[in-house]
């Protein structure tokens, strides 16, 4: 929902850093491979319930994640490329809530369901994907991307941020996750409408 309305702002100074590290020889699966292994650290320390660390790593990661596109069009997006990005994208989400329980196990019902949302969310997202890409169907509303990205209320956007309050309010873990968790369903539901009216 807020991906698209973010773009222009972040947009700008994301490529900007993408031009100096690409001067630099940086590639772009090079700095997908650095978000992960902060993804990683970020798992570590929530298993640790080290929240203040796993925040950082957590930013660290995202920044990272959002920087691997822009340097990725300074020469030529790949397919495999776009293929490790959602990958590591869908391990980090569904990880933080599972390391969470890691170092809450009193949590664990409300995790288990939140990534059986995402589960949701996931599917729609790349099934859409995959079935307009075979259509030809294509915009950039949120920036130039590997494939069509359809909108819903949880976006990337909104997971980030419901992740850092997890952090900022372990203690409210439980009620967050859920709440969260039914605008997943909300937005795969959306996404199952849309797909019904665009390929049906």
């Amino acid at each position: 929902m807020l991906d698209s309305t973010l773009r222009p702002l972040i947009d700008p100074p994301l490529n900007a850093l993408a031009r100096a590290l690409f001067k630099r020889g940086i590639s772009a699966n090079m700095v997908t491979a650095i978000g992960f292994a902060f993804a990683l650290c970020a798992f570590a320390a929530l298993g640790f319930s080290s929240y203040g660390i796993a925040l950082i790593f957590i930013l660290l990661s995202r920044l990272m994640d959002g920087l691997d596109g822009p340097l990725a069009r300074q020469t030529e997006a790949t397919d495999i490329g776009g293929f490790f990005d959602i990958v590591c994208d869908f391990i980090f989400y569904s990880g933080v809530v599972f390391f969470f329980a890691v170092g809450r196990p009193e949590v664990a019902l409300a995790s288990a369901f939140l990534i059986f949302s995402f589960m949701g969310t996931a599917s729609s997202f790349l099934a859409y994907a995959i079935i307009a890409s075979k259509r030809d169907i294509n915009h950039e509303r949120q920036g130039k991307k590997s494939f069509f990205y359809v909108s819903g209320i949880a976006e990337g956007t909104e997971t980030i941020l419901v992740l850092i309050l997890f952090c900022l309010l372990p203690d409210y873990f439980n009620i967050i996750a859920i709440i969260y968790g039914v605008l997943c369903w909300l937005t795969t539901f959306g996404r199952v409408r849309q797909a019904v009216h665009d390929f049906g």
